[in-house]
């Protein structure tokens, strides 16, 4: 998916079991995301990764979600994980997403953590060098906060009446019910959920995944 499709793009991030994983699939999602970031509650070992991504039906993107990873990292997980996009979710550089799309062959999502209009400035850097930007919330200054994934929403305002060369997600405290909402402020062309499709941190609940998916392409 390095190109802008003609539908609202949904990708259910934080798989980590084959029930999810059939929720996703039967929900008609675009995208799967894995987590390869250890202190995550979603994190995914290659192995159990590269048997869940064998059972995603070749129309739906497999992502592999990392921060700030080493190349060594990288190749170490495609050597056993069959990826078709890279989420960069950490202090990457434009210069560092243009080496890793360039030395991986694959389409990259760059994160951009919002919590103010100078934080949306900064997208512009990365629009030229990734495929897709995701506009995330800004972790929150508390102890065991994660990159992503905290359900935390940002000012979604912030994002109106922005265009760049890439096309772009929102994320960050996404649910069934406000997503539509989300969609509409903010004219992303997708959204991206975890926590908002969970019983509990890293434990997805199908039904909410399912009314995600269906609230996402009503409300777009």
């Amino acid at each position: 998916m390095s190109a802008p499709v003609n539908h609202t793009v949904v990708k259910i991030c934080g798989i980590t079991h084959s029930l999810a994983l059939g929720a996703a699939v039967a929900g008609g999602a675009d995208l799967v995301g894995f987590i390869f970031y250890p202190p995550s509650p979603r994190y995914v070992a290659p192995g159990r990764a590269a048997a869940l991504g064998a059972a995603t039906p070749p129309e739906i993107g497999r992502v592999g979600v990392f921060v700030d990873p080493a190349d060594a990292v990288l190749a170490q997980t495609l050597d056993r994980v069959r990826l078709d996009l890279l989420q960069l979710h950490g202090s990457e550089t434009p210069e560092r997403v243009a080496e890793v799309k360039a030395r991986f062959g694959l389409p990259v999502i760059k994160s951009v953590a919002v919590s103010c209009a100078r934080d949306v400035e900064t997208a512009e850097g990365f629009a030229e060098a990734a495929d897709w930007l995701l506009f995330d919330a800004k972790p929150p200054r508390r102890p065991g906060a994660l990159p992503g994934g905290n359900a935390e929403r940002f000012d979604w305002t912030l994002l109106a009446g922005h265009g760049w060369a890439a096309p772009h997600l929102i994320s960050g405290g996404l649910d069934a019910a406000n997503v539509g909402e989300a969609l509409h402020a903010t004219g992303a062309r997708g959204a991206d959920v975890s926590s908002g499709v969970e019983r509990a941190p890293g434990d997805k609940d199908p039904e909410k995944i399912a009314a995600f998916l269906k609230a996402a392409r009503a409300g777009a």
